[in-house]
């Protein structure tokens, strides 16, 4: 799956490093745009996404679906 900034995705899942009160608001509305791509641990690329209600956060790619 190729990710490109700009497109919707969907969270599939979340994993444990995003905060309480993002997760519920995640749960409610897990869809998002991708905004870009950051550098994690070194090696990997994570992807940012904006969701509408305001805020950002970065994933894997495998937490991700294209909607």
């Amino acid at each position: 799956m190729a990710i490109e900034v700009g497109q919707r995705v969907k969270v599939r899942r979340l994993r444990d490093r995003i905060p309480a009160n993002m997760v519920g608001k995640i749960k409610e509305n897990p869809l998002g745009t991708v905004d870009g791509f950051r550098m994690v641990d070194g090696s990997g690329v994570g992807v940012v996404v904006k969701f509408d209600v305001g805020f950002a956060t970065w994933f894997f790619e495998d937490e991700l679906e294209p909607v």
